[in-house]
């Protein structure tokens, strides 16, 4: 394990061939494809060009390789020695600390929300609501809340939308452009700028 975020299995050459014909290589597989909670990755230390050396039968020692990828999802890592599998384990500890965390990061609360699969006005409402830019579920239920209704919502003015928990000046502008702005406008200009802008 090299932290808690990727498990890694290292065999050497002659380790891997002798784990194959006794039947243990497939069961290792088994069981770090049930560490569902870790990215698990198999190390193959040695050159396989050597493989002949230390077995009559390589295509079986191949196949099983192919297995690990196919049939568990396993990918494969080759190195030359001991000292370039530790060389790689500190490059991928190093990697997973620096972007591990970023890439199991929450969504942003202003995800869309899902269409609802009720006849309930409420969650349409909230839904209608969470499809403007910038505004997700959390701040369209607090619009609801504080206005009563989606048409209050749309109609209120921008001075009293601003008193609600996170909508800001612009926020508050784009929404009242989107609503209020006739086909007539230029597309691609002010809209995006509030859609971008950060």
């Amino acid at each position: 394990m090299i932290n808690d975020l990727i498990i890694l299995e290292r065999k050497r050459l002659d380790d891997l061939i002798r784990s194959v014909y006794e039947g243990r290589f497939f069961d290792q597989l088994k069981r770090l494809k049930s560490l569902e909670k870790f990215k698990a990755i198999l190390v193959v230390e040695g050159n396989l060009l050597d493989i002949d050396k230390y077995t009559e039968n390589p295509r079986s020692i191949e196949a099983a390789l192919v297995s690990a990828v196919l049939s568990f999802s396993i990918p494969i890592l080759y190195t030359r020695d001991s000292r370039h599998t530790a060389e790689l384990i500190k490059y991928i500890a190093e990697k997973t600390q620096k972007f591990g965390r970023k890439t199991s990061a929450p969504l942003p609360t202003y995800r869309k929300e899902r269409k609802p699969k009720t006849s309930d006005l409420r969650a349409w409402q909230i839904y209608v609501l969470s499809s403007f830019p910038k505004i997700g579920p959390t701040l369209a239920e607090r619009l609801l809340n504080k206005f009563g209704s989606l048409k209050a919502v749309i109609n209120a003015q921008a001075a009293e939308l601003m008193r609600v928990e996170g909508m800001s000046e612009d926020k508050v502008k784009l929404f009242k452009k989107i609503v209020e702005e006739g086909s007539q406008s230029t597309p691609g200009t002010s809209l995006d700028k509030f859609i971008n802008r950060k």
